[in-house]
């Protein structure tokens, strides 16, 4: 049988692109297919499958999406921002105390400005003086943490207007969540922005080489400061989706969030060290981490066990998709 020196060609093509083909790009896909067939075998009869479970592992991960989309810019540009998990707490009891005492619209003005406010002056630190964002944003962490503490004197703040819980949390599309919405809404805006406009380019260009980005004419220190402005915006609508989901605002929402949402952005594929963001696969990490979270519940596994097995599982994603 011969065979054309096409043929051949093609051939070996196919077989140099099939060795090229990196599966650590895919990892976190193969990983959640892989734990949720797990749950679904060693769960199903402890309701996994149901609709009703399914659609509680969108809404508890909503909040952390919207907040690691906000995150993937801020790594992708070579940064880190820890406030954003106080931030969403002191969003949420300012929205609330702001809708107690004028209304809707100044409530969620308030909610909104409370995340800008912060985002600004991490970035204006970070950008104009300097200054590490690791320490710059540990710092607000704190600040945010206690004000919003303090202001509340740790006391619950109600929420008593339906528009707003129905808007921010508590409100359905049919039988899906309103919080599916917000999460997809904004991975769809920050995939978008990140891959197909001028300031997503200028990101990732700024976080893999701020030198050459520098030659380049980018003003770094100006793409430094919106990722940053852009993080704490998340943070303040994602502290709005807790106290909608929640009806209230505590000082204590958002507790944590900071390390989830990082984790959540590396396992989806974005470089610790800047250079990549990857917004859908974000998405896909905090899914994981929901599903975990999940499963491990119905599992019946003590809280101390949860973060052994929680840990272990994020440790082994990152090292399988780590480049040689």
């Amino acid at each position: 049988m011969n065979v054309t020196p096409r043929a051949v060609l093609s051939t070996s093509q196919m077989s140099q692109r099939a060795k090229g083909l990196d599966w650590r790009r895919y990892v976190i896909y193969i990983g959640f297919v892989v734990v949720f067939l797990l749950f679904a075998i060693l769960l199903g009869d402890q309701g996994f499958l149901s609709s009703n479970n399914l659609l509680n592992i969108f809404r508890q991960t909503a909040t952390i999406t919207v907040i690691a989309v906000g995150m993937t810019y801020v790594i992708a540009c070579a940064e880190i921002d820890l406030s954003v998990g106080s931030v969403a707490g002191l969003s949420s009891v300012c929205a609330a105390m702001a809708i107690a005492q004028w209304g809707l619209l100044p409530g969620i003005a308030a909610g909104l400005g409370v995340g800008l406010a912060v985002g600004a002056i991490n970035g204006a630190l970070v950008s104009l003086l300097s200054i590490p964002s690791f320490l710059v944003t540990l710092g607000m962490l704190g600040i945010a943490a206690g004000v919003a503490q303090w202001i509340t004197a740790s006391a619950p703040q109600p929420i008593l207007n339906g528009t707003f819980n129905m808007l921010f949390g508590s409100g359905n599309v049919g039988p899906i969540p309103g919080l599916l919405f917000w999460s997809l809404a904004f991975v769809a805006i920050g995939a978008v922005v990140m891959s197909r406009t001028k300031f997503g380019r200028q990101v990732v260009a700024t976080g893999g080489n701020r030198t050459a980005a520098e030659f380049t004419g980018i003003n770094t220190k100006k793409i430094k400061f919106q990722v940053l402005l852009i993080s704490g915006g998340a943070a303040g609508i994602a502290g709005m989706l807790y106290a909608g989901r929640l009806q209230s605002g505590r000082f204590q929402w958002g507790e944590g969030d900071e390390l989830s949402a990082i984790a959540a952005v590396i396992l989806g594929g974005t470089s610790l060290f800047g250079g990549h963001g990857r917004v859908v696969g974000t998405l896909v990490g905090a899914l994981l981490i929901g599903l975990i979270n999940n499963g491990l519940i119905l599992a019946g596994l003590e809280s101390s066990q949860q973060q052994v097995v929680r840990g272990a599982i994020i440790i082994l994603a990152v090292a399988l998709a780590r480049k040689k």
